[in-house]
């Protein structure tokens, strides 16, 4: 296996010069040898075993030995499950292994950045290292698996068509219908509205700086996060009008919404993709598709968005189509979702089914391979999300399907290049691989779930009922330990009781006492004892 480093260059020199010098010394200790015949055959003896302590003795190196770049270098080329491993091998290699910055890596590219943020050089929250934070956020991730509970939200007087949830404020954004956008914290506590927009609102999108939202009448509503307030925004404009602002240039009603660091992204059925600068609030760019857009998700300087039937790449910094998934499903393309490296891109369309694309970036150009495809529902699923390892689907039939992809994205990167390279980059020369079967299905208890979103242990979802549904797992993890407990209290009582039915048997007490039992009151033997002899008796008294 070869590993690039920066310093392959100067490694390669220092072991050819090592290797130079000590080719060097055996050709001068050869030549002494020869000059001088009387020692030769003498010393032949201490001179092959001398060879062979050096070649012993060049191979007791250790992975430690190697220069600290390479060392790293070779750490990088491992999963998380993989370093796990090699940290059990020594203390030295624990040290290593754990304190390496790989594990930054493995944390932000499977959920960002962790809420509380911190410099690069500085401590982290509670002193937690990157490991301890990656080991305790992928302990978490199996809540979803386990027991949950349910809080149901009323407020809203019609059917609630997007939601959202902001979980590094604590936040939850829902609108719909009844045009009001209602700010909710993760308990299911009412905290905000607004006016009445005048519209159905379709899309939500938010962080901690900005609110937006986007409706039926081609708008985009947006709110400033207020320095000070504690839930960020002023929905009712109380506390600070300058807060709130429109953006407007799209002529038709407005599907998805999502926000970057420094633009918004926003999709249409006026069959546009629009991107804005969130400093001088003025459209930069517009992306045209020859169908309505139901769908879209930005990554860096690549934003993928879904019009009919086809799923669109594009660059956002000349507008060029990177690379086009013709007929993603049957029927319309409802919903995208993609991981937070933008390696892999889901989609869920009108039949029913969800798959699963990897992009493979190449220069101006990205290949889209397929890697797995699921059908959970017999409806259209509408809204798709993902916080590793989870994504997350509602569909009108009225259930969420839970899948876990973990497995999936530890595909060989170096292969799938491969295969590109021979192939090429279009989606068709690749077959996708069977339909598999999500992990869980939840019921919405109710039809026509319309929008979902995941984090922070729960799910939210809203629909044609008019009301929004957290499923709270918080205290999965609890609830998992306390039966498991109880399981090993069982397991523990049930071995001591068959520890004492051995000992009483070994000791002979149960069996003697049955064997003495046995002969005092035989059923086949003797029938002259004390029982019978009674009832002899009793026969003759009654005669």
């Amino acid at each position: 296996m070869a590993f690039e480093c920066q310093v392959e260059t100067e490694i390669c020199k220092d072991l050819t010069d090592f290797v130079e010098s000590s080719c060097e010394e055996e050709q001068i200790e050869s030549n002494q040898l020869s000059s001088n015949p009387k020692t030769e055959t003498s010393s032949s003896s201490s001179l092959k075993q001398l060879h062979s302590n050096d070649v012993v003795t060049s191979f007791c190196w250790s992975i430690t030995d190697l220069p600290p770049a390479l060392i790293s270098e070779i750490l990088n080329c491992l999963d998380p499950k993989e370093l796990g491993i090699v940290s059990c091998v020594s203390t030295t290699l624990y040290r290593i292994a754990s304190e390496h910055q790989v594990w930054k890596e493995f944390y932000c590219e499977r959920w960002g950045q962790p809420f509380v943020q911190v410099p690069l050089d500085a401590g982290l929250p509670d002193e937690k290292s990157w490991k301890e934070l990656f080991v305790e956020r992928e302990y978490r991730s199996k809540t979803f698996l386990g027991r949950y509970s349910i809080d149901v939200l009323h407020g809203h007087t019609e059917a609630v068509r997007t939601v959202f949830l902001l979980a590094s404020a604590k936040l939850i954004f829902t609108s719909g219908y009844d045009s009001v956008v209602r700010m909710w914290d993760l308990d299911g506590l009412s905290i905000a509205s607004s006016k009445t927009l005048g519209c159905t609102i379709r899309a939500v999108a938010a962080d901690t700086k900005l609110l937006v939202v986007g409706g039926t009448d081609g708008f985009i509503q947006c709110w400033r996060a207020v320095e000070g307030l504690q839930h960020l925004f002023d929905l009712k404009g109380s506390e600070n009008r300058n807060s709130e602002f429109r953006l407007w240039e799209h002529e038709g009603p407005i599907t998805s919404l999502a926000l970057d660091f420094t633009r918004i992204y926003s999709g249409s059925w006026d069959m546009t993709v629009r991107v804005w600068d969130r400093s001088s609030l003025k459209c930069i760019q517009v992306l045209r598709h020859g169908d309505w857009v139901w769908s879209l998700v930005p990554h860096g300087t690549t934003v993928a968005s879904s019009s009919g039937s086809d799923v669109y790449l594009w660059d956002t910094m000349n507008g060029a189509v990177m690379n086009v998934i013709r007929n993603a499903h049957v029927g319309n393309t409802y919903s995208l979702a993609q991981s937070h490296t933008g390696d892999f891109l889901f989609t869920g369309g009108e039949d029913g089914a969800i798959k699963m694309f990897e992009i493979i970036s190449d220069g101006d150009e990205a290949g889209i391979l397929p890697v797995a495809r699921w059908i959970p529902h017999t409806d259209p699923v509408y809204s798709l999300a993902f916080e590793f390892p989870w994504l997350v689907s509602a569909s009108s039939d009225g259930k969420l399907s839970l899948i876990d992809v973990r497995k999936l994205l530890r595909a060989s990167r170096r292969n799938i290049r491969r295969n590109i390279r021979k192939r090429g980059s279009r989606v068709e020369d690749f077959n996708e691989k069977t339909d598999e079967a999500p992990q869980r299905m939840i019921h919405g208890f109710g039809r026509n779930l319309f929008s979902v979103d995941i984090g922070a242990d729960r799910i939210v979802c809203g629909g044609e009922e008019g009301v929004v549904r957290i499923w709270n797992f918080t205290q999965a993890l609890e609830i998992e330990r306390r039966a498991r407990a109880l399981r090993e209290r069982r397991s523990e009582n049930r071995m001591r009781r068959r520890q004492l039915q051995i000992e009483l048997n070994g000791k002979g007490g149960r069996t003697d006492q049955c064997s003495v039992a046995a002969k005092k009151n035989p059923v086949n033997g003797d029938r002259n004892g004390v029982w019978h002899s009674k009832r002899g008796m009793s026969g003759k008294l009654k005669a």
